[in-house]
């Protein structure tokens, strides 16, 4: 799968040089929310002191104005703190372009793994269960699966590296007894709070990846004797036939969902948690007059970044048991190949 793709002579310009031109890309996006998390303490900073410009209403607007559209740093050769408006729409505009960069590099991975298998698959005379399969969708998902998740474990690792600092500095924000005399108290809080989500998501979903991959053998059978049923009805789909494996693909399915059930109570109980966790470390300050809402915000949103990067594979559980399973089929293939290959 891996060895197809990034050890392959065809693909290494696809496979190492488009790597590298989407880490480039997912570096300047967090280098820009990085900057728009900067941005959010002069923003919420200055609407708190709307107040002060009541007798001078004029210049309040034009100030709230500048912060979010004004394009005054591009016109002064990027000098000044840029606006809203500055910064989000590169983003946009590059987030986009890496969506559709990443989709099509995913395609090409996929393109490696079919056309290694095919030749393999078609030198062995013994039936492997499942091939078609598992060269057609198995191959399609896998590539869709770490085009995603590759592309968000490359981010939170950016993430982490731009965004640690940052928690780490307003850190000093933190007033209330025991956080306070802790160095880097926040980006502590969001390591031990990640590790202890990702260790109990662990147990909570421990059957999840052998249900995938039991539901994906059901599915198989129940649509290879739909297949053979296309050419030869007297012998395949019948209807008794088709109820039992269908059977066995409902119990398979119920079981999957009450196991998601758990899951999923758990996750959004968890992410609930988190979402008022930086409030809570930090939200004293504000009242004791050390700290303005725009660190406070600017905190919050630190948080959920650093958080998100040590967290995301908690948040992707489903996907990562999805993608386990896919990859323990097609190992499985790949050994079939291997083992009943034409010497």
């Amino acid at each position: 799968m891996v060895a197809a793709f990034y050890k392959n002579k065809e693909w290494a310009l696809w496979a190492w040089g488009g790597g590298g031109l989407l880490a480039i890309s997912l570096w300047v996006q967090v280098q820009i929310t990085v900057a728009i998390n900067t941005w959010y303490g002069g923003f919420y900073n200055l609407l708190q002191k709307a107040g002060d410009y009541k007798d001078n209403s004029a210049e309040g607007v034009t100030l709230f104005y500048n912060k979010l559209i004004s394009i005054s740093y591009v016109t002064n050769g990027f000098e000044g703190e840029p606006s809203f408006a500055v910064l989000a729409f590169p983003y946009v505009l590059l987030a986009v372009a890496t969506g559709w960069f990443t989709r099509m590099y995913g395609l090409r991975w996929r393109q490696a793994i079919t056309f290694d298998y095919i030749p393999r698959w078609r030198n062995v005379k013994h039936e492997i269960e499942g091939a078609s399969q598992r060269i057609q969708e198995d191959c399609n998902r896998f590539a869709r699966i770490v085009e995603s998740l590759g592309l968000q474990v490359v981010r939170a690792v950016m993430t982490l590296v731009a965004f640690i600092p940052v928690l780490w500095g307003l850190s000093e924000s933190v007033t209330i007894p025991f956080f306070s005399d802790i160095p880097g108290s926040l980006v502590w809080t969001a390591l031990v709070v990640s590790l202890g989500g990702i260790t109990i998501s662990w147990f909570v979903g421990w059957k999840l990846p052998g249900l995938e991959y039991n539901n994906q053998r059901v599915e198989a059978a129940f649509r290879k004797d739909l297949v053979l049923g296309e050419d030869d009805k007297e012998n395949y789909a019948q209807p008794e036939n088709l109820w039992s494996l269908f059977t066995g693909i409902r119990f398979n399915y119920h079981r999957l969902y009450l196991h998601y059930g758990y899951f999923d109570t758990w996750m959004i109980m968890y992410d609930q948690f988190m979402v008022i966790v930086p409030y809570l470390i930090v939200g004293p300050s504000l009242f004791t007059g050390a700290v303005l809402l725009g660190v406070v915000v600017q905190v919050s949103n630190a948080f959920q970044k650093v958080h998100g990067g040590f967290a995301l594979f908690l948040h992707n559980w489903t996907t990562i048991t999805e993608l386990r399973s896919i990859w323990k089929r097609l190992h499985e293939f790949e050994s079939n190949l291997d083992k009943y290959s034409i010497a």
